[in-house]
């Protein structure tokens, strides 16, 4: 496909990391202007899943943070290009830096009855680690469209390694046992310190604020037209002589549908599915409602239209149709008083932001909470706390609020958080809280078992001038559920449509290190 530079136009359909990363790689790599392309996002902001909004009077939201570590090659390769906000140093130098100096220890990995746990044992047993070593070395192709539980005694799941890794990247044991696979090859090398979370990074502020918008103004300082309130909801597609070509973008916005036609020398990048679409958000006396119709609309309706008859796009419904196995619920806390953050400081031993996750080990929602560094929003002000938290089993009774998560108010999961770090006065903290729950029923939907076919190819066979980025398409070694994984695709997606002879950094490889291996071999050990 011969794409100009100077003439072609590309169209980016979703507003989120990947699709930003792919505008950043063609004006890096592709030397196209700016002015050539199109940001079609539904939302009134970019960023998608890495998202941050409220204030300090109604309260602080984040769906959620993703894990960061020092082998996101592709992440720290765009961040590279990319000026913080105040243009100081770049985003990737302001990472690297803010973690030399607040590196991530934890004192209290689990905490159970009301105690914390100091460096918790793995406590698994010879058989489990057969397991994960057979896993290991499967074919995924054998491994088909297992679940992690077809794999395990049932006692796996109850012990500390299994409640720390399930809590720290959310998994299910009826997830994907070949998601688990490629999870434990690539962070062979963080098993050594898991139970304190060694090598975990941060950024210095949220994700959204860190990262989106010094990456959104870079792009609009170089005339990337963004296109908010327009919700992609199909491709016309031309199909001859086993070439597939997008010739036009059919779109919804104020009302009204329009087409934006799609020239011979043009590209479109579409970001497939969504973690957070149909995200609800409840308050401090109000539960967040289940959207049970989410699937129907948005990124999800594009993607199942044109993978209609279309193997090579894949098959969304492996990842939507099971609500109850993909969703969860998270909550953001603003604070106008510190004795929680006195409290959990306190209690964990450690200082906001040095800690990282905290699991409540005995809790009947698999909750967990983190305390980040402050002020962790650009303006917060200095007498405010923010911190956030999850469940993971929400259909359960709590144990001190009688209630399934999902039914729950903020000021009700605030009240079990506070039970079960066993703080006696909660009528301070309840008093001085904005709690916000955001229930999101595909959070985990990229965690469903799948089989080879059930992802699309970056540039599906026979595509021209198609290419799919995020968390649904098809990467392989890399893990999905993270912010390198968009952006990894966003890359390969670039450079393949745009015949560039480069390929994105290779996938970090600790399992080809035999001392990664010996350090996991002794920690899983317990030695």
């Amino acid at each position: 496909m011969p794409f100009s530079s100077e003439d072609s136009k590309f169209y980016l359909v979703g507003g989120g990391i990947a699709s930003l990363a792919a505008a950043a790689f063609l004006i890096r790599d592709a030397d196209v202007p700016g002015r050539n392309i199109t940001i079609l996002e539904a939302l009134g902001v970019a960023g998608g899943s890495l998202d941050a909004a409220g204030s300090a009077q109604d309260g602080y939201v984040l769906r959620g943070g993703r894990m960061f570590e020092s082998k996101y090659v592709c992440t720290f390769d765009l961040f590279s290009s990319i000026p913080t906000l105040d243009e100081s140093k770049t985003v990737t130098q302001e990472i690297v830096d803010w973690n030399e100096t607040m590196k991530t220890a934890s004192k209290s990995r689990l905490v159970r009855d009301g105690h914390r746990i100091d460096k918790p044992e793995f406590g698994i047993t010879e058989r489990d680690i057969l397991t994960l070593e057979r896993l290991a070395i499967e074919p995924e192709r054998m491994l088909g469209r297992s679940r992690i539980a077809d794999h395990f005694a049932p006692a796996f799941f109850k012990t500390h390694f299994w409640l720390m890794w399930c809590t720290t990247f959310a998994f299910q044991p009826w997830h994907s046992a070949v998601e688990f696979k490629r999870y434990l090859l690539r962070f062979v090398h963080m098993v050594s310190g898991f139970n304190q979370l060694h090598g975990i990074m941060r950024t210095v502020y949220n994700q959204y604020d860190s990262m989106v918008r010094p990456l959104s103004k870079w792009l609009d300082e170089r005339g990337v037209q963004f296109q908010f309130g327009t919700r992609v909801s199909n491709l016309v597609l031309n199909e001859a002589n086993g070439e597939t070509r997008v010739e036009g973008i059919v779109c919804e916005r104020e009302g009204r549908s329009v087409s934006i036609p799609v020239g011979p020398r043009d590209a479109v990048i579409v970001t497939l599915g969504s973690m957070t679409e149909g995200s609800t958000l409840g308050g401090m006396d109000r539960a967040a409602m289940l959207d049970g119709s989410s699937a129907a609309t948005g990124s999800w309706a594009l993607w199942n239209r044109i993978a209609l008859n279309r193997p090579a796009f894949g098959r969304p419904n492996v990842f939507t149709d099971h609500v109850d196995e993909s969703k969860w619920l998270s909550f953001t806390t603003t604070l106008h008083d510190p004795a929680f953050f006195n409290l959990v400081r306190d209690f964990t031993g450690n200082v906001p932001g040095e800690g990282g996750l905290i699991t409540f080990a005995d809790s009947n929602w698999l909750m967990s909470i983190v305390l980040p560094h402050q002020p962790h929003f650009i303006g917060q002000p200095s007498d405010v706390q923010v911190f956030w938290g999850y469940g993971l089993t929400i259909d359960r009774p709590g144990d001190f609020v009688k209630k399934p998560m999902a039914e729950c108010t903020g000021r009700e999961i605030m009240t079990e958080v506070l039970g079960h770090l066993r703080a006696g006065n909660t009528a301070s903290v309840l008093d001085h809280a904005v709690c916000i729950p955001c229930l999101m029923p595909f959070i985990t939907s990229q965690f469903m078992p799948r089989e080879h076919g059930d992802r699309p190819e970056v540039v599906p066979q026979g595509s021209v001038n198609l290419a799919f980025t995020g968390q649904f398409c098809e990467l392989p070694d890399d893990v999905v559920f993270t912010v390198e994984y968009s952006i990894r695709s966003a890359q390969a997606a670039v450079y393949r449509l745009l015949d560039i002879a480069r390929t994105p950094p290779a996938v970090y490889k600790g399992k080809f290190d035999p001392r990664v291996l010996f350090k996991a071999f002794e920690a899983l050990h317990d030695l």
